[in-house]
């Protein structure tokens, strides 16, 4: 699995067709060779509508759902522990069409993570993602909690600090 992360063009394609990705239409339109960014769509079709012809919200939540996690393993690498912890949506108006969302790392983020977990201590960053419209209208928000730990082996030992 390490090959796949040090090639993020790789990942995107293996993403892709990934089956909760590939036949709910969800696509990884761009992830930055920095892992920084991603975008991600999600074109309307017959089999990803509700009952009202709009978005069926399962999808719109499935957009979110690896997405910051792969990114920080990207970033951080082999030596950390990172899951989904929680995540919430809340709808605020019908998707139509195409719909997508922007994830974004920053460098400032990305230290606070380290300096947070240094000591081997969990971390539960919060990402909030917006899922837009053509228009630029928020369809919905999502708030997804990530666990971020070095793995047992990665840990700082106390007692060998010491010795």
């Amino acid at each position: 699995m390490r090959a796949v992360f040090e090639r993020p063009r790789l990942l995107r394609r293996i993403l892709n067709l990934w089956p909760p990705f590939l036949f709910t239409g969800i696509r990884i339109e761009h992830l930055s060779e920095d892992y920084l960014k991603c975008r991600v769509g999600l074109r309307l079709r017959p089999w990803n509508r509700n009952a009202n012809g709009t978005h069926f919200g399962g999808s719109l939540f499935a957009m979110s759902d690896p997405i910051y996690p792969l990114m920080l393993m990207g970033v951080l690498g082999h030596r950390y522990l990172i899951c989904d912890r929680a995540a919430d949506i809340n709808f605020l108006k019908p998707g139509k069409g195409r719909v997508y969302a922007e994830f974004e790392l920053t460098n400032q983020r990305i230290d606070e993570i380290r300096n947070a977990t240094a000591g081997g201590e969990k971390y539960l960053p919060e990402f909030i993602i917006n899922v837009v419209d053509e228009e630029g209208d928020i369809v919905a928000t999502l708030r997804r909690t990530v666990y971020v730990r070095h793995k047992p082996w990665a840990r700082k030992d106390p007692l060998k600090k010491a010795a």
